[in-house]
């Protein structure tokens, strides 16, 4: 079986001063592994004026990870968090019963010169039995995460296992996400080393799997055991994610994930009634979608 199983392309979409490019959840792919929700933000220049500002929204059931690739954002939430995120680090929050949060631009890039913003927001359901879990929050600098090189081509291993390596990223499921860049071209090695379904997110450049090509802004999916040989094109940067997938499935509702449809309609009736923590010092609310 070819592993070209489903190439996914990437869709924008207008939120204000960003294109988003929605990878998944997608109509024919809901879930990569524990992955169910990836948001491509940019590349795109902030002007003075213009700033990502995303108001208190909630959570549940769910991690969120952010990886930035230029620019930085401020995070802060309702368990008392207020980390700034650079590039090459990962900012990981687990929802667990129920978080809210914001992401912004950093005060002193305001006003200032134009930067550019670059980056994923990504969400990695909980097993069920921990949907419940009192909210964290965690943060992970660059140089704490496990690096390599092959060949001219650089890997980081940004959540989980994979390539007999462990991220410091405290995650609650068999996954792995990991950046990989090459100078040159290079073959990239996956039977073997990684465990479970995979997404291939083409950054920049492009590979080339089963003999068809490519281009960056899509997705492939397939999975580890059906794996063919993928071959990455000079300077091209891929992420790879995945892992074990859930027995059960997951149903999603806004900003809300679960395996148990009542829950999401309580945090759904809790949202709009204004029962959920709130961030310090932050009077900003985003309704619930009708």
């Amino acid at each position: 079986m070819s592993n070209l199983g489903l190439i996914i392309e990437e869709r924008s979409r207008d939120i204000g001063d960003f294109l988003v490019g929605r990878l998944i959840p997608f109509r024919k792919k809901r879930m990569v592994g524990p992955f169910i929700f990836i948001d491509h933000m940019g590349p795109t220049v902030l002007k003075k004026g213009h700033y990502m500002d995303v108001d208190q929204h909630p959570h549940i059931g769910l991690s969120t990870l952010t990886y930035m690739l230029e620019g930085d954002l401020m995070h802060r939430d309702s368990i008392g968090t207020q980390q700034r995120i650079s590039p090459g680090s990962v900012n990981w929050m687990v929802a667990g019963k129920g978080v809210t949060h914001t992401e912004r631009t950093p005060e002193d890039l305001r006003d200032k010169t134009d930067f550019t913003v670059h980056g994923y927001q990504i969400w990695v359901a909980l097993p069920k039995e921990l949907e419940e879990i009192e909210p964290e929050f965690h943060h992970i600098d660059e140089k704490e995460l496990p690096s390599w090189h092959d060949n001219g081509t650089t890997f980081k291993l940004i959540a989980g296992q994979g390539y007999g390596k462990t991220s410091p990223l405290p995650v609650h499921s068999e996954l792995f996400m990991i950046d990989v860049k090459s100078e040159e071209r290079y073959t990239l090695q996956i039977k073997g080393e990684l465990k479970g379904e995979i997404g291939i997110c083409i950054v920049k450049g492009s590979i080339n799997a089963c003999d068809t090509t490519i281009e960056q802004d899509n997705m492939l999916v397939s999975k580890v055991d059906d794996s063919c040989t993928i071959t990455m094109e000079p300077n091209t940067h891929v992420i790879l994610f995945g892992g074990q997938p859930f027995e059960e499935e997951r149903h999603v509702y806004w900003n809300f994930v679960s395996h148990d449809k009542a829950k999401i309609e309580d945090a759904k009736r809790r949202w709009a009634q204004k029962q959920f923590p709130t961030v310090d010092e932050d009077q900003t609310y985003v309704p619930l979608p009708s």
